[in-house]
């Protein structure tokens, strides 16, 4: 129960510092300002935003399927959410530390195409409808070169447990039963004579480790962009193209469903991303020389200081990654549906195909 209060309660968090960040990030590419009057530097700004939405009125058009119209933002904000449920923030811990995490991650997800549907069709609107119909097809398409990065760090790890490939990332892996033989574990520069596993720190990141999964990486987060629909794959929202996208009928609370969804969906990715490729909750800092930063950032073991660095640096990592994605949006034009399709069908997905081939061969030669 605890671990589902501090998940919500910094989902919610996390939400509006992205928001406000988002803001900033495109003020200063823009070379504007950005929110100022609400609170210091406009700081309260996104508050009131979610307070403005809330007092609006909610409006269901007549002609509209009421009932797939109500439950559409439920459903994808439920998918969402129960997203969260397997995420660890930190070694100890995590809302539910299921053996099958990464397949429970894709799978739950994956019922927002659900809701997307329904948003659209619910809606009785052409351009609902078509929104709905463009974003279904990019979701669906690039969650093929996203699984496929996902299968390789699987296939390299042996786990299907978010929490066990978090420590065979760490510097900590040796302390705990179960894991002792993961000193023989491969190592991108095993054959260089060094024990990473002793180092610690960013050596031991999947993407070092395995130099396959820096691939991955690349793949996994250009696909993610395209799960949530963010620039440079906006198209089911382009503005100029179909006014609003499948939430275009939308309204008060039920708009501000679907705004909380998408941004708590591009935190869900980001943090996906830091817990298979970039570490997760172990310190990005060595284990070299007298000061032994890597043992010194992590804390105790199961005690508080554990947890608040363990979950420090997870959402250190992840902000980062959601800045990116920020960066992104404000810097490069949207594509058209033709060259979404190309980019997925025809270059992300054999080069995935090709990763996951290299991962494979990978692990057998270093068994």
């Amino acid at each position: 129960m605890l671990a589902f209060v501090l998940t919500l309660v910094l989902m919610l968090i996390v939400v509006i510092v992205v928001v406000y960040a988002e803001r900033k990030v495109a003020a200063f590419i823009q070379d504007r300002i950005g929110p100022t009057e609400a609170g210091p530097h406009g700081t309260l700004q996104p508050l009131l935003d979610v307070l403005k939405l809330l007092q609006k009125e909610d409006i269901i058009p007549v002609a509209a399927d009421k009932k797939l119209f109500a439950a559409a933002p439920i459903l994808i904000f439920a998918a969402v959410f129960a997203g969260f449920a397997v995420i660890p923030l930190s070694p100890s811990l995590v809302a539910s530390g299921i053996g099958i995490g990464v397949f429970y991650f894709l799978a739950i997800v994956s019922l927002d195409v659900i809701g997307l549907l329904m948003a659209g069709w619910g809606s009785n609107n052409k351009y609902a409808m078509l929104g709905a119909m463009r974003s279904v097809a990019q979701i669906v398409s690039y969650e093929i070169p996203a699984g496929l990065a996902v299968l390789s760090v699987v296939m390299v790890c042996q786990s299907l447990d978010f929490q066990e490939i978090s420590y065979q990332q760490g510097v900590l892996m040796n302390l705990f039963p179960g894991l002792e033989n993961e000193e023989n574990w491969f190592l991108g520069i095993k054959a260089l004579g060094i024990n990473t596993t002793h180092i610690g720190g960013m050596t031991t990141w999947n993407i070092f480790r395995a130099p396959m999964l820096l691939v991955a990486f690349i793949i996994y987060f250009i696909a993610s962009l395209a799960e949530c629909n963010r620039a440079p794959f906006d198209i089911p929202e382009a503005e100029s193209e179909l006014v609003a996208g499948f939430h275009v009928e939308y309204s008060g609370f039920r708009f501000a469903t679907f705004f909380l969804a998408e941004y708590a969906m591009m935190v869900l990715v980001c943090l996906v991303a830091v817990i298979l490729f970039l570490g997760s909750w172990n310190t990005p800092l060595p284990n070299i020389g007298p000061v032994h930063l890597a043992h010194w950032t992590t804390g105790t073991i199961g005690g508080l200081s554990g947890m608040l660095w363990g979950a420090f640096w997870l959402i250190c990592k992840t902000l980062v990654l959601a800045f990116v994605q920020l960066w992104a949006r404000w810097t490069y034009p949207r594509l058209r549906v033709d060259q979404l399709m190309y980019l997925c069908w025809k270059v992300l997905t054999p080069i995935a195909l090709g990763v996951m081939l290299t991962a494979g061969i990978w692990r057998l030669l270093m068994i």
